[in-house]
């Protein structure tokens, strides 16, 4: 007698028991699924419909057809076959090596369900159970000898700490980034060929760069400035955070007798993100790049695939599950990311430590992080003087009007003191200033270190 079988039909079927009056043409689906999974058990002689026990066949030819029927699963996976009276169970233990199939294609279990994958569903089952990974995959067509940037390389072994002496064939191959083919040439990863290749002419990768933009306003009508990198990984990394420093705010701290500029949010939390789309991507979708998008209040970072398959948003920061496990041993190696499941705790601490909202993540198609820029105290137009403002010219920018009233207000005041109060960056106020002087509106009278700003029209 079954154990608990009052309970088992009280319960009914779920992930991990399914119920049969009969073995059916699905029974191999069924088994496959299971196996595909988390493992479950078969009651052959249950009415799926009633939970009721109708009994079922139990000679030995009945055993040995069901039998034949689940040695058919590719690879055949662990099973146990008992009978208890009118009833089969049939015990289907987890698979080790998945992904297993039938007949009729890949199956999983889905709730108290079975479902057939389709080609999407396959991929992201056989990743997720890394059967496939793409950092891994062999590049028959790519010889190293072919588009190496030395430079990405030297820097690599810099940064990960690597003896620079050794053959680079053997630190490739330890690296999980190049393989032997089986004429002898050394061919890349595709790991090693985003981190050492030089994939510009290549549409394969086009996908596999950091496009940056910096747009006016809150939205993507106008774009100011762009950076498209397509070299090694690290580099790419480094150029979308200098990216960033070239056009977010700076302002200037005194720490002991050093002046040290400050980016408006925490370099540590934007880089973090950075190199975490690197690491986490989904390589698989083309068509998409990571993208750093800054606009007047926020900053976004995205990368094409959502959250790995086992990670939910409310877990993020909690656990990790990696996508591309090479990528990130090489990440880790360069110090680029530290131990695992750190990241997104890095960059929750160190934008509370600047005092600054927490970043927000969302998951879908894509990953998306987004940071919101500090708010900073803004002169209006408004506020000018009567005097200045009723001589100044029509046609001026709201920058331009911005750094008319500080001259106003201190004709002393430095460039320096210009970016600090109103949250500009030294291009910016250096370019205002010299429109400005440009259309006679100012004038500097004395050296740059002790000088002053005059006003023309006044």
């Amino acid at each position: 007698m079954i154990k608990d079988l009052d309970i088992i039909l009280s319960e009914g079927e779920g992930y991990k028991v399914e119920f049969k009056k009969s073995p059916d043409k699905d029974l191999a689906s069924e088994a496959c699924a299971f196996a595909n999974c988390s493992g479950g058990k078969i009651y052959i002689g249950i009415n799926d419909e009633k939970n009721i026990v109708v009994g079922t066949d139990t000679s030995n030819a009945a055993r040995s057809n069901i039998q034949d029927t689940i040695n058919n699963i590719q690879p055949r996976p662990k099973t146990k076959l008992e009978v208890h009276d009118n009833i089969i169970v049939i015990t289907v233990y987890e698979g080790d090596n998945k992904p297993y199939m039938c007949a009729g294609g890949f199956y999983i279990r889905i709730g108290p369900n079975t479902q057939k994958l389709d080609r999407d569903g396959i991929l992201r089952f056989m990743q997720s159970a890394n059967a496939v990974r793409y950092d891994t995959k062999v590049r028959n067509d790519f010889p190293v000898n072919d588009n190496f940037i030395k430079k990405a390389y030297e820097k690599y072994l810099r940064k990960a700490k690597i003896d620079a002496e050794l053959p680079y064939d053997r630190v490739l191959t330890h690296l999980d980034c190049a393989k032997q083919r089986d004429d002898g040439e050394l061919v890349y990863t595709n790991a090693g060929a985003l981190f050492f290749r030089d994939n510009n002419d290549d549409p394969e990768f086009c996908y596999a760069k950091i496009m940056c933009a910096l747009f006016k306003g809150t939205g993507k009508s106008k774009v100011i400035d762009v950076g498209d990198y397509n070299e090694g990984m690290l580099d790419n990394i480094d150029n979308a955070v200098k990216f960033l420093w070239k056009n977010l705010r700076v302002r200037h701290e005194l720490k002991g007798t050093q002046r040290q500029n400050v980016l408006e949010m925490p370099e540590e939390a934007l880089r973090e993100a950075i190199t975490n789309a690197c690491a986490h991507r989904d390589y698989f979708k083309e068509g998409a790049n990571i993208m750093v998008e800054i606009y007047d209040d926020r900053v976004v970072v995205t990368n094409p695939g959502g959250l790995p398959d086992g990670l939910t948003l409310d877990r993020l920061g909690s656990m990790s599950v990696v996508r591309n496990k090479t990528i990130v041993d090489m990440l880790y190696r360069a110090g680029y990311i530290e131990k695992m499941g750190t990241g997104i705790k890095k960059i929750r601490d160190s934008m509370e430590e600047a005092g600054l909202e927490a970043p927000t993540f969302e998951s879908d198609y894509f990953f998306t992080v987004t940071f919101k820029r500090p708010q900073l105290h803004t002169l209006s137009i408004e506020k000018v003087p009567e005097n200045l403002l009723s001589n100044l010219p029509e046609g001026m920018t709201e920058n331009e009007i911005r750094v008319c009233e500080q001259i106003n207000e201190d004709k002393n005041v430095t460039v320096v003191e210009i970016m600090e109060r109103l949250g500009m960056t030294e291009s910016t106020v250096n370019r205002t200033l010299k429109s400005l002087t440009e259309k006679g509106i100012i004038t500097r009278t004395g050296s740059k270190r002790v000088g002053s700003w005059k006003f023309l029209m006044l």
